[in-house]
């Protein structure tokens, strides 16, 4: 997040930590080249910085990383600025003020776009499960598995962060619009066992991880994602 508002700062910290997303602050630009090394997922622009042109490091940022998510925005940009930006390699635009609830909703969107870039194999195996990104389809024990739509948006997830920890609370705000109770998540868990795993009562490969959320194994073959 770049934006030389510290009250912007606090705001988004406080509601976005909520979500489950951890939060890097830069005031101007040099500050935010120095951050780069941390390898951010997805960048938040203001055009108007203190040491010089958010446009100026849109474009930097655009040239460290061709697939980073980068969403800007301004309370005073004109169209031509709007143009600007999209042309330098911005993924999206907001004006100030925003609802946290729409920046939200905007980071969703664009990483999902960015999953989409990084996958280099679309296809996860691990032991007797394979699921199919590109044609939606999965396998366990050379069987199609038939998920609903809901239960398939979940395994997605798992698949392209597979091996990582993804919290509840970033789960819940994927797979729904509005708040909802971590039962209905864990409802989706369950069911996705009793379809994916051979001792669902003992699962070895859809794991929980107490307190914090759940962790699907890293496939047999290389990773699909890439950064």
């Amino acid at each position: 997040m770049i934006d030389p508002d510290r009250t912007v700062h606090k705001l988004l910290r406080r509601d976005l930590a909520g979500q489950g997303y951890n939060l890097l602050m830069a005031s101007n630009a040099q500050q935010a080249l120095g951050l780069l090394h941390m390898e951010p997922d997805l960048a938040l622009v203001e055009i108007n910085l203190p040491d010089g042109s958010g446009l100026d490091l849109i474009g930097r940022l655009r040239e460290r990383g061709e697939g980073l998510p980068i969403i800007a925005f301004s309370a005073s940009a004109d169209t031509d600025t709007k143009v600007q930006a999209f042309e330098l390699g911005a993924s999206d635009f907001l004006m100030k003020p925003f609802e946290v609830k729409e920046l939200a909703a905007r980071i969703r969107v664009n990483f999902r776009r960015q999953f989409e870039y990084r996958v280099e194999r679309p296809v996860y195996r691990l032991d007797q499960l394979e699921v199919d990104l590109r044609r939606r389809i999965v396998k366990f024990r050379d069987a199609d598995v038939m998920l609903s739509p809901k239960e398939y948006d979940l395994l997605r997830l798992l698949v392209l962060h597979a091996g990582k920890v993804l919290t509840h609370q970033f789960l819940m705000g994927e797979l729904w619009e509005d708040k909802v109770d971590t039962q209905f998540l864990r409802v989706y868990i369950r069911q996705l066992r009793n379809k994916i795993e051979q001792d669902p009562a003992n699962p070895q490969l859809l794991l929980t991880q107490l307190g914090v959320g759940y962790r699907l194994k890293p496939s047999d073959e290389a990773h699909i994602g890439k950064r």
